[in-house]
Formats: C-alpha cells, sequence, structure tokens
C-alpha cells in the first residue's frame, strides 16, 4: 500500500466518478482506476460498487475513508512539525543563566522568544558560569546566560550588556542617608561578596578597585549566590558592591547607594558552542540580539 493510492483513493471517494477525480489529480483515468484495483486486491476488500453511470463507496469503503483521512491529517500535521523543527520553530532548547540574569534581560528574552516560537520546550536551569562551562563540554546546555571573562575555544560568546555597581548597605547604615559614596569611604566597611570562583570578573573588579581606592577589603563572607548577598547584607553583617540591576530585588531591609567615580563594573553575556550551528540555537541568539537592541 502506497500514500498516493490513498489520496487517489479520497479524491475518488468525494468525487465519486472516475473522469473528475482524474482530472483533480491531472493523471488520465485509465492508471487512476488501475491504482484503485490494486488497493483493493491489497486490502481484500471492495472500496467502490461501479456502473457505467454511476460510482459508489460501499460500506467498507465508507469506514476506510474515514480511517484513511485521520491519517492524511496526521501525515500532514507531521510533514508541519518536522519543517518547523528544520526552521528552528519547534524542538527542545536547554538554557543556562546564572541566577543574576533573573534580575532584568532574561525574563524579557525568554519572554520575546516564547512568543516567537511557542512550539519550543524551553528548559531553564540555573547555574553558575563555572558549572555551565562544565555543562558545555558534557552538552547539557545549548545556551548560557554568562559572566565573561570566558577563556574557552570550545565557546562563542555575544555581548550582551555591561554595567556598573553600586553599594548595598543595611537600612539603618549611615550610608543609607547618603546619595552616593566613593570606593575610599567603604575602606572600613566589612563586605559580603560571591566566591570568586563563582563570579571571578567581579570579584576581581572589586577587589582592584578597593586597591586603586588605597586598601583591601575586609571580606567577612563569601558566598555562592547574589541573593544570599542581599540577605546577609540586610541582616547587619556587612556591606556589598553588587551589579546595578541588583536593585531590581526588592527588600525594605537594605538601601542601594551610588558609587561615585570608577565603580566596578560586570558584563552579561549569551554563550554557545562554537561547533553548533542549529537552528535553534540560531534563532534563540536572533531574538536576544532584536530585544537588546530595542532596551
Amino acid at each position: 500500500m502506497e500514500l498516493r493510492q490513498l489520496k487517489y483513493f479520497t479524491i475518488v471517494a468525494e468525487e465519486l466518478h472516475f473522469g473528475r477525480a482524474a482530472m483533480r489529480l491531472q493523471m488520465t483515468q485509465p492508471p487512476l482506476s488501475q491504482q484503485i484495483l490494486q488497493l483493493e486486491s491489497e486490502l481484500g476488500v471492495k472500496l467502490f460498487e461501479r456502473s457505467k453511470r454511476h460510482v459508489e463507496l460501499t460500506n467498507a469503503g465508507k469506514i476506510f475513508l474515514q480511517e484513511v483521512r485521520q491519517v492524511l491529517t496526521k501525515l500532514e500535521g507531521a510533514k508541519a512539525l518536522a519543517l518547523r523543527a528544520q526552521n528552528g520553530m519547534v524542538g527542545q532548547l536547554v538554557v543556562g543563566f546564572v541566577g543574576s540574569a533573573t534580575f532584568d534581560i532574561l525574563p524579557v528574552i525568554v519572554r520575546g522568544f516564547r512568543e516567537q516560537f511557542p512550539y519550543v520546550d524551553l528548559i531553564l536551569q540555573e547555574m553558575p558560569t563555572p558549572t555551565q562551562i562544565e555543562a558545555f563540554h558534557n552538552k547539557e546546555i545549548d545556551i548560557g546566560f554568562v559572566r565573561p571573562p570566558i577563556f574557552d575555544p570550545l565557546l562563542s560568546l555575544l555581548s550582551v550588556y555591561q554595567e556598573t555597581c553600586i553599594a548595598v548597605v543595611p537600612k539603618l547604615h549611615p550610608f543609607a542617608q547618603r546619595a552616593s559614596v566613593s570606593m575610599d569611604d567603604l575602606s572600613p566597611e566589612q563586605f559580603i561578596l560571591v566566591e570568586r570562583e563563582i563570579w571571578p570578573g567581579w570579584y576581581d573588579d572589586t577587589i582592584s578597585k578597593c586597591h586603586d581606592a588605597g586598601f583591601s577589603p575586609i571580606i567577612r563572607q563569601s558566598v555562592k549566590e547574589i541573593q544570599t548577598v542581599i540577605g546577609l547584607v540586610a541582616s547587619g553583617l556587612g556591606i556589598s558592591i553588587v551589579p546595578r540591576s541588583t536593585s531590581n530585588i526588592y527588600t525594605r531591609d537594605v538601601t542601594y547607594v551610588n558609587i561615585e567615580k570608577e565603580a566596578p563594573r560586570v558584563e552579561m553575556s549569551l554563550a554557545r558552542r562554537t561547533d553548533d550551528n542549529s537552528n535553534l540555537v540560531k534563532q534563540f541568539i536572533a531574538t536576544a540580539t532584536q530585544v537588546i537592541e530595542c532596551i
């Protein structure tokens, strides 16, 4: 049984006339009649009652027509699905992200991508940059929101944005009443920072800016998540220097204060494997680029 025979059968069943069916199929009548006879022979049932002036579906033909139409509809759906997959419009995409990406850019890009590609199964996994690099090597993620610098020939980076850092202090701290502070104002304070191995670029730039201001920071505690930094500052255990977007985290127990002159800076980038040329990855990068240009 061939697919074309099923298509021939449905056209004849719709027209109930071999001549008209042959015209629709842009073929002559004898080959069409032969194909229907072969189909009936293979099935072992008679699909049509024929006379010189009349063609009619048998009961078996009526039942067979219902099933064939379902099969053809599913095949058309499968064809459309395969086409969407080829064009990067369907499938599964695993996206790694650092927690701080949720403060600003990640929700906007993900929302834009889902609006354009609703049939893509988007799986989001929070993990720090070093873990994402390992996940890329193990082919466990396809895209990553990471914090550079990253020196890995396996990965290609697209800079999403850069931002300056600000100070975050407990609500009752004297600095909470000020519009801005300088780096040297922070010299006597105890710092809470994200561990260097989690975010080396930010850590190193913060330490460097402190040295430029003439002091080595007193690090009270190092933690793994920036949300934990905010929580510990709110507890009064110290202060910190955080990306400006962190101020999107609402808490009544901390205040964000601008840093004068040369504040530390951080960058967000999109990472992918250099050897990954899948359309899904390309579509996500393209969507992210569009979103970035509109911000």
